[in-house]
């Protein structure tokens, strides 16, 4: 009997010194330094919905979609989450990177300014001045705004410079609005003010394009699949999640990060994303699953007035993958 003991003792104690399967270290570069928008992700590290995909998350800020794309392209980042239409410019010169999952399927680009002054609507801008900042994602497609709502370049003034200047123009009062996110630069004004914004949204006057999403690269995809569905299943659930609780994911975003902003404006940021996350084709589905029309639409915007090659047009399809996502329920 002593003998048997021993043995399944012996035994009992192989089976303990046999480690846990260690989680896949998978590293996520952001588009930029944090704010509202990427609170699912700190979300669902936090909540422990990406280890129980087997996948131990580090995140990292980023310094701009296409930095964070090169990033993912030459692999020092798994993945990214990036502005896709930004991703595509890379993505047609040769850069191998396709996105995994499209999250914001509405456009954030808007006009904004103090919502004291009175600015709601495209006509309002006349004898204004806009701030922008030259060569970026949301003054190639201006002029596609102002063709939309009939408004002329000779209607308002401008102001140029970079991201901060631009910021600075509007709260010290040389520009009455600004080319933003509606949940980034508008919580960056109040943070810094106390000011309520209020955005003139691209979107409302018919301008339907794509926006954030998660990327990877294309070698790694076909050589992690069930890693990628397994990131992709976390990171839908952690989406939503997260929008059920936009306050408690924005407070992750605090605890991983203590100075990155204030609780009050990134909740508000991140609540202003969620509407953005589907279309009225996509309503009724999970996050990320983006129509193949909507992005055929975003490439034809792109190529007609964001300086993307007229070659995408012949197969959007090239830039993004719905392969990977979790199906209905599961």
């Amino acid at each position: 009997m002593k003998r048997w003991i021993g043995a399944v003792s012996a035994v009992l104690m192989s089976f303990a010194a046999i480690p846990a399967q260690a989680a896949d270290k998978v590293v996520l570069m952001l588009n930029w330094y944090v704010y509202g928008e990427h609170a699912p992700f700190y979300y669902g590290k936090a909540k422990g919905i990406y280890a129980s995909e087997g996948i131990d998350l580090e995140i990292q800020e980023g310094r701009g979609s296409a930095a964070t794309t090169q990033a993912v392209a030459a692999k020092t980042a798994d993945f990214g989450y990036v502005d896709v239409p930004t991703m595509m410019r890379a993505a047609i010169k040769g850069a191998p990177v396709v996105a995994t999952g499209v999250l914001l399927q509405t456009s954030p680009m808007s006009a904004m300014g103090f919502a004291d002054k009175n600015i709601r609507k495209p006509e309002d801008i006349k004898g204004k001045t806009v701030a922008i900042t030259p060569a970026d994602s949301m003054t190639q497609i201006w002029p596609l705004f102002l063709k939309k709502t009939g408004l002329k370049e000779s209607d308002f003034k401008t102001v140029a410079g970079d991201g901060q200047t631009k910021l600075n123009a509007v709260i010290n009062g040389q520009a009455d609005l600004l080319l933003g996110y509606v949940m980034d630069q508008s919580m960056k004004i109040k943070d810094a003010t106390g000011k309520d914004v209020y955005p003139i949204k691209f979107a409302d006057y018919g301008i339907n394009m794509v926006s954030s999403g998660v990327i990877a690269n294309t070698d790694y995809v076909k050589a992690n699949a069930d890693l990628v569905r397994r990131f992709m299943s976390a990171t839908t659930k952690a989406v939503e999640a997260a929008e059920k609780e936009p306050k408690a994911a924005a407070q992750t975003i605090l605890d991983a990060n203590p100075k990155g902003g204030k609780i009050d404006t990134l909740t508000q940021g991140f609540e202003l994303t969620i509407p953005l996350y589907r279309t009225a084709e996509t309503k009724s589905k999970r996050p990320f699953q983006v129509t193949d029309q909507n992005m055929t639409d975003s490439v034809n915007l792109m190529v007609e007035y964001g300086g993307l090659d007229a070659k995408a047009k012949e197969n959007p399809k090239a830039f993004y993958t719905n392969d990977y996502l979790p199906k209905s329920g599961s």
